[in-house]
């Protein structure tokens, strides 16, 4: 067995995911949260795709996102992928961030590639 040493140990890495939890770092998350490299944020208010319908919820993850100042925004909708509704991602790629919505699976195999990168990630994980 060989082991390797982590050049990144500060920043946060999703380590396992199955349906109902995510292990991010060594910390297990049962709920929608946000990561970044340098951040983990839980967002009891979004449980599902169809919360995204509702304005207040979509103002309140917006100003979570922002302050965290990505340059790609990854949309985990559980086990199958689903699109929110378009004013969502447009609201985004108007301000320059690229978004994009995948299963959650894919969103943090993504994050951890970009993360790796040094790329300024942000994902959105429905759990």
């Amino acid at each position: 067995m060989r082991f390797t040493q982590d050049s990144m140990p500060d920043v946060n890495v999703i380590r396992g995911y199955a349906a109902g939890e995510l292990r991010i770092n060594d910390r297990i998350v049962r709920s929608t949260v946000i990561v970044s490299a340098t951040a983990i944020l839980d967002e009891p208010g979004l449980g599902a795709v169809t919360d995204l319908e509702d304005a207040d919820i979509v103002q309140s993850l917006q100003s979570r996102l922002l302050p965290l100042q990505p340059e790609v925004i990854l949309l985990g909708t559980g086990a199958r992928q689903r699109f929110p509704p378009a004013s969502l991602g447009a609201t985004f790629l108007r301000t320059g961030i690229g978004f994009e919505v995948m299963d959650t699976g894919a969103a943090c195999r993504t994050f951890n590639v970009l993360v790796a990168e040094r790329r300024l990630v942000v994902a959105v994980l429905l759990v």
